[in-house]
């Protein structure tokens, strides 16, 4: 079983959601303050050094707050289980939907290739949309949490506001789609300490993905495509976009033009696409 497959048994269990095991990271970290605090107070001279130990610690609690497949906050999945990726599966992720333009092309593309994928929706987006997140659901696919508003500082938010952004979110994609998500991403990925715990109360799965494709900037679709195929192998997360996605020089969204040939490619690998709750269950 893979470390996948451990790290979302131990966020969906309800006996270990009583109490956050601070990852080893963050119990360095609080060494740290109280070794510098009491240094600075206790050794003459030595408040430099103590300041120096401190701006280094945070600075090691940005950066990984700051890339999103790091599991130095707690858990992250960035790949699909060992069981999942035996049986030659991926997952397909496509955010910041969903968009009545570019998501029901989407899915026809994906229904004529039979093939599945897991819409990480913005809950405002939902309600604007509901018969198209309905449909979503419908023809096989699986929405997840991609918080309420996606807030461009939610990095930034401490317990309450994460809080308050994920469980409006938990609620609004229950109610509309009858199926309450059980992964969750950040906005762009990023997050910071606070964040894991409130995940974790939740019984929510941080996930990320193994490649992405750059599509809410880069409109060369032969480009974002190569990003998301070169080393391709079962057991991957892909990441596109629906929402917020870069247009071809054509005036085309970006996916519209890569999704058909990674489905292509997948059809060629023996690669089969699957939802998130699919592949993370193996």
């Amino acid at each position: 079983m893979g470390k996948s497959r451990s790290r979302m048994s131990q966020v969906l269990s309800p006996s270990n959601r009583e109490s956050w095991p601070w990852p080893p990271v963050i119990q360095a970290s609080a060494v740290v303050h109280v070794a510098a605090v009491g240094a600075g107070l206790l050794v003459p001279g030595a408040w430099p050094w103590a300041i120096g130990a401190l701006v280094l610690n945070h600075a090691v609690i940005t950066a990984a707050g700051l890339t999103p497949r790091s599991g130095l906050l707690g858990p992250n999945v960035t790949r699909l289980p060992a069981g999942a990726a035996a049986r030659r599966e991926i997952a397909i992720t496509i955010d910041d939907g969903p968009d009545p333009e570019v998501t029901p092309k989407v899915l026809d593309m994906l229904g004529a290739h039979r093939q599945r994928a897991t819409f990480f929706c913005i809950a405002e987006r939902v309600l604007e949309h509901p018969a198209l997140a309905r449909e979503i659901v419908a023809r096989g696919h699986s929405i997840q949490n991609h918080t309420a508003r996606h807030r461009h500082n939610f990095s930034l938010l401490g317990p309450r506001g994460f809080a308050h952004e994920i469980s409006r979110a938990q609620q609004v994609l229950e109610e509309v789609t009858g199926q309450r998500p059980t992964c969750f991403r950040a906005p762009a990925g990023l997050r910071n300490p606070f964040l894991a715990p409130v995940l974790h109360r939740m019984g929510l799965s941080l996930v990320s993905w193994t490649r992405r494709g750059f599509d809410t900037r880069e409109g060369n679709a032969q480009t974002v495509l190569a990003r998301l195929t070169k080393g391709l192998e079962a057991g991957d997360i892909l990441l596109l976009h629906d929402g917020h996605a870069a247009r071809t020089p054509q005036g085309q969204p970006v996916i519209l033009e890569v999704l058909p040939e990674l489905l292509a490619r997948l059809q060629a690998d023996g690669l089969r696409a699957v939802t998130l709750p699919e592949g993370l269950s193996a």
